[in-house]
Formats: C-alpha cells, structure tokens, sequence
C-alpha cells in the first residue's frame, strides 16, 4: 500500500473515532458548547449580570473540579441571565422588582409564556448565585453554629442524620433538580427537593409543605456534577458535603429566626 494511501486511512480512522467520541459526551458538554458565548451576551444596563464567584474556580477541587465550574458558572448559569434578561425587556415593570420577589409571585404573571420562562431562568439565576455562595473550599467550610446546629439536632436527632435525609433527597430526585434545607414558616428546620429549577421561594408552583426560608441548596442537574463523577450522584453529593459553607449556612438561619 502506498504511504499516501495509509495515512488517509489513518486520518479517516482518527476521525471515526473523534466522532464516536463525540458522540458519546455528555449533554451538558454539548450544552455548554452551544452557550459558548452566553456571558458576553448579557449587555451592559441589563437587570441582572452575572456574579463573580467568592472563589477560584479550582478552590474547591478535587470535590468539584476547575472545568466543571467554569462551565456550570460560565456557560449555563449566565446562559439562565441572558435569558432572563430577554424575557424581561418586554416587562419593565417586572424588572423593578427583586428577584426574590418576582419568583414569590409567579401566579401572579398572567401572561403563561413569560410566567414559564421567569420561573425556569429566574429560579436557574437564583438558585446558582445561593448554589455559589453555599460552597467555600474545604479548609474554610467551617462548622454550624452552636444555634444551627441545636436546631438540627431537634429536628433530625444530628448533623449526620440531616446529612442522611438531605443525601436521600438529592439521591432521589428524578432526573434535574435541587435539594434544600428550608426553614418553614412555622419555624422548624426540613429537608425538601425540587425539580427543574423550581424553589422553596416559589409560592402557588412548589407544593405548600416544601415552602419556606432555603439555608442550603445541592444543584443535581447532570451539569453540575457529570464531568467527574459521571452517572455517580451520590459519590458527587458525598463529596461536596466537605465543601458545604457552614458560614453562609448559620448566618441565613440566623436570619430566618429573626
């Protein structure tokens, strides 16, 4: 065989293969492939920009790598503000109000439509700017307060017990979603899901019992976890209690009670 003939079969191999490969990647490579560009098209004067994150993007390694916080906070969080931002250019008035308002009052948007697409790409922004600021990297993780963690220890007998019913809530929930740890309106301390990206805030679309005050929050979309546990959830939720920001965590309960 001539030596030109063999590397063309040679480069027509490799490239079968880089297709195949392909192929195989996961939905959320592809995903974040296509938003490529997603936070250069959030414009300047928007209502909501996206946050820079209170660490490096390898701060929190080897729980959850560099290359899956740079797509989750650069690729799909902003992905969630550019398209938040779209849908209200034709609702000024909706843009006035906080955030945590407008997904308190989704019933309230009559137009079906926009109510959609607040509710998925409101709740996507503020679910990661929470998601973000519940994690610090483990040295700085720190402990519960001696209040927060007397509140767990009524309401589940211990941190390890709250660890468990958190760890099989996240576990269970069928395919995208959170887990929360809420304070309810009567004061006590639950451990709750959500699908898509619904949340504890959102009155008249999450069932009653599930609302209330988030204190915590665990993103199990595949996107946040697939590069480097794969189809392992609970390996990724194992491992991202050493990176949980029990600072943040106390200091939202603290408020809760107040």
């Amino acid at each position: 065989m001539q030596e030109s003939s063999i590397i063309q079969r040679r480069n027509f191999v490799k490239l079968g293969t880089f297709a195949a490969t392909a192929a195989l990647l996961p939905r959320t490579v592809t995903a974040a492939a296509t938003n490529a560009n997603a936070t250069a098209s959030i414009p300047v004067g928007a209502p909501y920009a996206l946050p820079g994150l209170p660490y490096a993007h390898d701060a929190l390694e080897p729980h959850i790598d560099k290359l899956t916080m740079e797509i989750h906070h650069g690729k799909h969080h902003a992905a969630y503000i550019t398209n938040l931002n779209a849908a209200l250019a034709g609702a000024p008035d909706l843009a006035k109000q906080p955030l945590e308002k407008l997904l308190a009052g989704l019933p309230a948007v009559t137009d079906e439509a926009l109510r959609g697409t607040l509710r998925n790409h409101g709740g996507g922004h503020w679910n990661h700017d929470f998601f973000w600021k519940s994690l610090a990297p483990a040295a700085q993780s720190g402990e519960p307060s001696a209040a927060l963690a007397a509140a767990l220890d009524a309401s589940f007998g211990s941190l390890d017990a709250c660890k468990k019913s958190f760890g099989e809530a996240a576990s269970k929930r069928f395919g995208s979603g959170w887990a929360w740890l809420i304070v309810t309106p009567d004061g006590k301390l639950k451990v709750t899901s959500s699908p898509n990206q619904d949340n504890p805030l959102m009155q008249g679309v999450v069932p009653a019992a599930d609302l209330g005050s988030p204190l915590l929050a665990l993103d199990v979309w595949e996107h946040a976890y697939y590069l480097h546990y794969q189809n392992r959830r609970p390996e990724y939720i194992a491992a991202w209690w050493n990176v949980v920001n029990w600072h943040a965590v106390s200091e939202r309960f603290a408020a809760a009670k107040v």
